[in-house]
């Protein structure tokens, strides 16, 4: 569960390059594309211009190199040839690579640009609730207060916070313990020490928490068919608080504005 100084470094590279991935797709994706041509895109790159892997192909099964979640399906969506994306959609977009055997994992939602007022409010308060939970995390401080900082933030803003699906340790396994829930109780759960590596994702719905897993045994949408989103970072906890180390450019400054 405790990286070593020389996996932090390795879990860096892969951090670094998974951003990368993020700033090349955000000059390629458009509307009108269809989520399989994002998977390929995404897949050509990390092998091809980055010399790693797509660490979610072959996954448990699964067959493509990320996640494609539109408007009410909060995760797992299934990139698909016949599914264009239009205007008016939200998309999360979820990735994960492996380089010299260390995985980082981070998603990101795309918001088009007929996107409701109502959209792209889920969107920034769960991209504010994220944020939150970040910083709750230093060394001394328990999951719970990650899950509490997400889920108070959220139920504020009217929003339910899914709860059958959660962060997760990560390292030269995807899945690693522990489960970062993103709802639950301050000052509960396992104590954060440094050198811990993990992901915080909240999936955050428009209306009631509850899901529903589709046939093809994969994509998860809401219950009531309302919107979700989903963001998410891998995180490191460090002798002074934590790291992103899935850090987006656009991001650098945004921790300030969240006080």
């Amino acid at each position: 569960m405790i990286k070593s100084s020389e996996e932090i470094q390795l879990m860096r590279e892969s951090g670094r390059l998974l951003a990368s991935v993020f700033h090349m797709l955000d000059q390629e994706i458009y509307e009108g594309m269809t989520s399989l041509e994002v998977d390929t895109l995404v897949e050509r790159y990390i092998i091809d211009t980055l010399k790693a892997r797509p660490a979610s192909k072959g996954q448990y099964g699964y067959q493509y190199s990320l996640n494609a979640s539109v408007n009410d399906v909060v995760c797992h969506g299934v990139p698909n040839a016949n599914f264009k994306l239009r205007g008016k959609d939200i998309v999360n977009i979820d990735i994960t690579l492996e380089k010299n055997g260390f995985i980082s994992d981070s998603s990101k939602m795309y918001v088009f640009g007929d996107a409701s007022k109502e959209a792209k409010r889920l969107v920034r308060t769960t991209y504010d609730a994220l944020w939150l939970g970040i910083k709750a995390v230093k060394p001394g401080a328990r999951l719970g207060d990650i899950g509490y900082a997400v889920q108070a933030h959220a139920e504020q803003a009217g929003y339910s916070v899914v709860r059958e699906y959660c962060g997760h340790g990560i390292g030269r396994e995807m899945h690693e313990e522990p489960q970062v829930l993103h709802y639950g109780k301050a000052n509960t759960g396992l104590v954060l020490e440094a050198g811990m590596t993990f992901t915080i994702e909240p999936m955050i719905n428009q209306g009631s928490a509850k899901t529903k897993l589709k046939k093809d045994g994969w994509t998860v949408i809401t219950k009531d068919r309302k919107l979700s989103a989903q963001w998410e970072h891998t995180i490191l906890v460090t002798e002074a608080g934590y790291e992103v180390l899935t850090l987006r450019e656009e991001e650098r400054s945004f921790p300030e504005r969240c006080e």
